[in-house]
């Protein structure tokens, strides 16, 4: 287990609540309470095509919510790699509850599993240029950040911030009010623990954040021509600052950007953008004894 490649269960858990709640209110599963009580069944997670696994803690809560007598049992965890057609993971216990979660449980599952595979291609493709990282934006599903962002990292992927109380960060409409050597001071005095994070949309937006000492820089829709010479200027100060390139960048352009020597590389398609990785639940009744 990989524990950096889970969400803190705290999120698992209102996440989970909240997509339980809008299944099941106000009334619960008409289809499901029609079932005979006793009838139990055993399922299986079957990935329908490959891709990276992510989000077997929200599939496990969605069952264990709904009736703690369910049972999950996984075979592969967040951060693998699946194959299409070979089982991840069993369900197993009542026909009415497993039916009831299934549609939570795949939610979670086969979004999750989407963002986790898209990051893994963003990250290989990202190698074949250079040694940057991968990350991620502040660009998610509103309510599933955590969830996202851990996807992200089950996919070799790296995060941004959180949040905007995660550090200090200048996008150009900041800059537009009181400049860059200005808003940098300003941070210094009134957040002296906190990065400061200057977005540079111009070789003379980067000369500017280099003397104003910022601790990185976004090098926003660059070029990779221009990239590479603002790399050089962030080479010939003292204290080098972190280097990310963003703005448009896909898996047609991140290695060359990768190959610039920029630290990470950021996108927001890995997480707005991934379509879903289809796992499917096949559902085998337990025969009945006579």
């Amino acid at each position: 287990m990989a524990p950096l490649h889970h969400p803190p269960i705290t999120e698992v858990r209102r996440a989970v609540a909240a997509a339980l709640a809008e299944d099941l209110t106000p009334l619960g599963d008409l289809s499901a309470v029609l079932l005979d009580a006793g009838t139990t069944a055993s399922a299986a997670f079957v990935p329908r095509r490959d891709g990276v696994l992510a989000g077997t803690r929200c599939a496990t809560e969605a069952f264990a919510q709904l009736d703690a007598t369910v049972t999950v049992e996984w075979s592969a965890d967040d951060g693998d790699a699946v194959a299409a057609g070979t089982p991840v993971g069993t369900v197993a216990g009542s026909l009415a509850s497993i039916l009831t979660a299934e549609r939570t449980a795949l939610n979670f599952l086969n979004h999750l599993s989407g963002v986790a595979t898209l990051t893994r291609r963003f990250v290989d493709a990202a190698a074949r240029g250079g040694s940057a990282r991968v990350w991620d934006t502040r660009k998610t599903t509103p309510g599933l950040r955590s969830l996202e962002k851990a996807a992200v990292r089950a996919g070799g992927g790296w995060n941004h911030r959180g949040n905007l109380s995660d550090w200090v960060m200048f996008k150009d409409n900041h800059l537009e009010r009181i400049g860059i050597a200005e808003a940098v001071r300003r941070a210094r005095d009134t957040w002296p623990a906190r990065t400061v994070h200057v977005e540079c949309d111009s070789l003379d937006k980067v000369e500017q954040a280099l003397d104003a000492g910022a601790d990185a820089l976004l090098l926003d829709n660059l070029s990779t021509e221009d990239v590479r010479r603002a790399v050089a200027l962030a080479d010939a100060v003292e204290h080098r600052p972190l280097l990310e390139a963003s703005g448009g960048i896909d898996l047609e352009t991140i290695a060359a950007y990768a190959s610039t020597g920029v630290d990470v590389v950021s996108t927001s398609a890995i997480t707005i953008s991934a379509p879903v990785l289809d796992i499917g639940l096949d559902v085998e009744l337990t025969p009945e004894r006579g």
